[in-house]
């Protein structure tokens, strides 16, 4: 900028500026593409010279305070302007939605919930009640009087002479499903094992331990599960909800609507599907795609009859936005609405 002063130039070279600011200088600590892309948004929203236009005056904002480049003559006149900022901002001055801030303020209490948890060392209980080692043993002993026994896989296959794509990811999902339970089963009997005296406690079964104690999901059950932020108790309904869909599916038919957070990996579900049109209609696989379109439904017990080809899904959630059903486009959240269940698909 003083260089651009001293050759007497009439703009100043805001590109470079935004080039050295958003590349060079922080983009190299910024990582992630989409933070990336949000400072990069920031610097042409808020770097040029329609900053200084004295016909239309440029706010950086209005959200509760008015951000603009002050004009003063002296010192003091910018330091008086600087102190009657706000100290607090609101989310709308970067732009972002109410919600965020609540987001915000609810993950920082997790986090720091979750610490003070994981550094809790008492072993001890309150009067009458269980010290630690007979909670976990309680906790240990309901999931184990919940968890189903294994599909029988091999008598399963033998119904589907030639099995179809769904059928195939159905048997994949079982097998999934197979592990994760025997994993959990097992473990748990160490563990009730352990907290008995029969066999060492080792640092495995410390962790499940401390886990369970702590309402978090085990580490192990986690690596053979789908991916989850969920806690305990809501990871163990989301598990016995699985099972119920795996069941029905093998017992009656293929789900009307299909619960695809369900699915551990519900992009074969999704390929499949692709797969099994293209037989019936003849199509060439790699010139045929999906085609999604999201319903005014959004109660799966209305779907009576499934789809010929294809399938109606539930189970997708939209965060930082909702589906504006009149509209059929996404708009912005209700305030206090963070996460929103999206009609049937």
């Amino acid at each position: 900028m003083n260089k651009a002063e001293a050759d007497g130039d009439e703009e100043l070279p805001w590109e470079t500026l935004r080039y050295l600011i958003g590349e060079a200088m922080y983009g190299g600590r910024v990582t992630n593409d989409f933070d990336r892309r949000v400072m990069m948004c920031y610097l042409e929203e808020f770097c040029g010279d329609f900053i200084f236009d004295t016909n239309q005056q440029f706010y950086f904002s209005r959200a509760g305070y008015d951000y603009q480049v002050q004009a003063h003559d002296t010192l003091e006149q910018y330091m008086d302007s600087i102190e009657e900022i706000p100290l607090f901002t609101n989310p709308g001055v970067f732009g972002l939605h109410a919600n965020a801030e609540i987001i915000y303020f609810t993950n920082f209490a997790k986090d720091l919930w979750r610490n003070i948890l994981e550094m809790q060392t008492s072993d001890g209980g309150a009067e009458g009640g269980m010290n630690k080692e007979e909670y976990i043993a309680s906790v240990a002993a309901d999931i184990q009087s919940k968890l189903p026994v294994v599909f029988d896989t091999y008598n399963i296959k033998k119904k589907f002479e030639v099995p179809t794509p769904t059928q195939v990811v159905l048997m994949q999902e079982l097998d999934r499903f197979n592990i994760l339970l025997e994993t959990m089963a097992a473990s748990l009997s160490d563990l009730q094992k352990a907290l008995s005296g029969v066999i060492g406690m080792g640092e495995a079964l410390e962790a499940l331990g401390n886990s369970l104690f702590n309402g978090f999901v085990p580490e192990n059950w986690k690596m053979k599960a789908p991916a989850t932020l969920k806690g305990l108790v809501a990871w163990m309904e989301h598990f016995q909800g699985r099972y119920k869909q795996y069941k029905d599916w093998d017992e009656v038919e293929e789900p009307k609507v299909m619960w695809l957070s369900g699915l551990a990996t519900p992009e074969s579900y999704l390929t499949a599907l692709i797969q099994a049109t293209c037989r019936s209609k003849g199509w060439a696989l790699d010139k045929s795609i999906m085609y999604t379109v999201v319903t005014k439904e959004k109660n799966p017990a209305a779907i009576k009859k499934k789809l010929e080809f294809g399938c109606y899904i539930r189970g997708l959630f939209l965060e930082g936005a909702r589906y504006n059903s009149e509209k059929d486009c996404l708009d912005y959240q209700r305030p206090k609405e963070l996460i929103e269940e999206m009609p049937l698909l």
